[in-house]
């Protein structure tokens, strides 16, 4: 790709931008939410048309003009959200479109089920071609999607953020794939914010900001901090809080033996203003369920919460906001945001009733004026606050949740993965907020899998493990040994 440039109105998206992927390499596309990451892969795989550059493939200059055609081209991207049909079968998904027929009318599925037992066996994965996809694991659906991509016979996968829902061991077998597939000479994109893995995956690393291109590397020829540097055009130091919490901060939520089903068994902590307390521990140890439970979107099983000392009855959302509790979900797309609707729409949601004139109508002068603070404060990139949530960047979504929250002024804010697909500039602005809400007097609740991020944070941190609080850690305890120590603490 040379010298491409892409513009949508109020935006310049892709500024004479360049990438080549060579045959039988990883190739790394970095840069921070809004770089244009997206855009370029967007651009070649004919789901947005150039305003201007090349495009070559094998040598020869190609036209790509739609999805299909770039898929006939060998071209196929892998999306961070996975474009499977749940209701179907796995080999049924792979070959949608191009189905094996008998007497060219009726769907041949013992051929279709032959053909994806050969491409998984390929692969090396135990799918059965005829169960449906709704009923396996992400780790599953994206050897699927893989599968799919292979059955086109493309010499260039992109994928998307691959390993952002992963376990260890899944991210692992998915690593084994992908270097098979490099070894038979197929070109992949990588895209992703977990630097630290691109040094174990990748060959070469492409770096952009601000829809431009910025620099390609040889992974083993730079470190990360070099990386993170070129990404956000500055330096960030990200070192651990040094914010006390202060002696005579009252407590301001505590929950005791909440419990709901097996996965949330009689937990009990407590928070206090200007606290942010980290929750930690492993895929499956109920973090997001006890804070689902808290905030009143399961009804638990059991148990009390107190906020400010006084014993409160939260069985909706709508119950636990009334008592200043918000949640950010970690699935802000399902749960945190109203995707068509506007970014000062989205930013007032949670708050309705303050922008009401005459109790009936609302107005947008107030509006408008509390969603230009919101964007300004949290440096929400929008070309403008008219723009619909869903074309917002990832990064930018999670900031237009918090917007939502913070417009609310809630005094409890329960954070499930707040930084969750975001690159790391826009953690570092995350980290900052969420240190300044404290600072405020804030009561935050922080869930996250990544531990440094835990251990950067967080004033105390308490473990899960299999439904249960295993352990909690303070002061210069909070290290990565200690916790994962507690969070492999299972019952006897």
């Amino acid at each position: 790709m040379e010298n491409i440039s892409k513009e949508f109105p109020g935006v310049k998206a892709l500024s004479d931008v360049r990438f080549q992927l060579n045959a039988g390499e990883v190739h790394a596309l970095v840069g921070e939410n809004g770089a244009g990451k997206s855009t370029l892969m967007k651009v070649l795989t004919g789901v947005y048309a150039k305003d201007a550059g090349s495009i070559f493939l094998r040598g020869e200059p190609v036209e790509i003009g739609s999805v299909r055609q770039s898929q006939q081209l060998g071209i196929v991207m892998i999306h961070q959200e996975l474009n499977l049909m749940n209701h179907l079968t796995a080999a049924q998904n792979i070959f949608i479109g191009r189905e094996a027929r008998r007497a060219g009318l009726f769907l041949h599925d013992q051929e279709l089920n032959r053909r994806a037992r050969e491409l998984f066996g390929r692969l090396n994965v135990d799918i059965d071609p005829t169960v449906r996809v709704g009923s396996l694991t992400v780790a599953k659906q994206q050897m699927v999607e893989i599968a799919k991509a292979l059955s086109y016979d493309s010499d260039v996968l992109i994928m998307d953020e691959p390993t952002a829902a992963l376990t260890d061991n899944e991210i692992n077998d998915l690593f084994r794939v992908i270097r098979m597939l490099r070894a038979e000479g197929k070109g992949i994109i990588h895209i992703s914010h977990r630097l630290e893995e691109l040094k174990q995956i990748s060959d070469r690393i492409t770096v952009m900001r601000d829809g431009g291109y910025v620099a390609t590397v040889n992974t083993h020829e730079v470190d990360t901090g070099e990386i993170i540097s070129m990404m956000v055009g500055r330096e960030i130091f990200i070192t651990r809080t040094e914010r006390e919490v202060p002696a005579d901060a009252k407590v301001a939520l505590e929950v005791r033996n909440i419990r709901r089903g097996r996965m949330v068994k009689d937990v009990s902590f407590s928070v206090r203003q200007g606290e942010i307390l980290g929750i930690a521990g492993l895929v499956g140890a109920g973090r997001t369920e006890t804070a689902r439970a808290i905030f009143g979107a399961d009804r638990k099983a059991g148990g009390e919460i107190f906020v400010n000392g006084k014993k409160v009855s939260i069985n909706a959302p709508s119950d636990a906001v009334k008592h200043g509790i918000a949640y950010l979900s970690e699935d802000r797309k399902r749960y945190g945001l109203m995707l068509g609707l506007s970014v000062q729409t989205n930013a007032s949601i949670a708050t309705m009733r303050r922008f009401l004139t005459g109790g009936f109508f609302l107005s947008d002068r107030r509006e408008g004026a509390n969603a230009r603070k919101m964007v300004g404060e949290l440096s929400i990139k929008t070309p403008t606050l008219r723009q619909r949530a869903r074309f917002l960047s990832g990064g930018n979504q999670q900031k237009l949740v918090l917007a939502k929250w913070l417009t609310r002024n809630c005094d409890i804010l329960i954070f499930d993965e707040p930084t969750r697909g975001i690159d790391v500039g826009a953690k570092n602005e995350i980290y900052k907020l969420l240190d300044r809400l404290a600072a405020a007097g804030k009561a935050i609740v922080m869930i996250s899998s990544e531990l440094p991020e835990i251990i950067r944070v967080s004033n105390r941190v308490v473990v899960m493990c299999e439904g249960r609080i295993t352990g909690e850690v303070t002061g210069d305890r909070i290290d990565q040994e200690t916790i994962m120590r507690y969070a492999t603490m299972r019952e006897a």
